[in-house]
């Protein structure tokens, strides 16, 4: 059988992150929010993320510094504050999130310029998205650094808001249709999570009854 393959100790870091994003898909995105100096409320996506446990409910955030170099506004302002809010992104939430991804200035709100309204959070005192599906609040629990590109941030959820019709308050079951999430794909790809199918995870002693009959 043939195929690809590739030693990454020959690519480089731009080769990698073609194939990663191409093979590691569809990626969540989280919509984060910060508070900056003068009470700047920024945001910015990143799919370099995913729910690391709930016992304690841990986020994890893989951020890449400027491309002229240094921290960006997010793991600054997280280390300044020790909080954050990840919003997760529905289809009505895209375009928007999208223009926060422009490099702006740390002086600028991104929240202003994307017209996206804020309430304020309960646990922190970063602002959260009014208009997202999902909202985690998160303290800082630690930042590690992988040379001068990669920082891995870390966040414990103290609070989850969630926008009315999505979650039924007696089940904590999440309505799909109300939800609309989209996941990162590459490139400027994006996807939809509206073509789904089911599997049911079988206990090893019902694997063993239909397997030996």
């Amino acid at each position: 059988m043939t195929g690809f393959t590739a030693n990454f100790a020959e690519l480089s870091p731009a080769e990698r992150y073609k194939l990663l994003t191409a093979a590691v898909i569809p990626r969540p995105i989280a919509f984060v929010t910060t508070l900056g100096p003068g009470g700047i409320v920024n945001a910015a996506p990143y799919s370099f993320f995913n729910v690391f446990s709930q016992d304690p409910a841990l986020v994890v955030l893989g951020i890449e510094g400027r491309p002229e170099g240094g921290q960006k506004d997010t793991p600054r302002n997280i280390r300044a504050t020790g909080s954050f809010v990840v919003h997760l992104v529905d289809e009505a939430l895209a375009a928007a999130m999208n223009l926060t991804a422009v490099n702006f200035p740390p002086e600028v709100s991104e929240a202003a310029v994307a017209g996206l309204a804020t309430l304020p959070s309960q646990q922190i005192p970063v602002p959260r998205l009014a208009d997202a599906p999902f909202a985690l609040e998160c303290r800082h629990t630690v930042t590690l650094g992988f040379g001068r590109e990669r920082e891995l941030v870390l966040g414990e959820v103290v609070q989850l808001h969630a926008r009315e019709g999505i979650v039924d308050p007696t089940t904590l079951r999440v309505d799909l249709a109300a939800y609309h999430p989209v996941g990162r794909l590459f490139a400027n790809l994006y996807s939809r999570q509206s073509d789904r199918f089911e599997l049911v995870r079988q206990s090893y002693q019902d694997y063993l009854a239909t397997t030996q009959g």
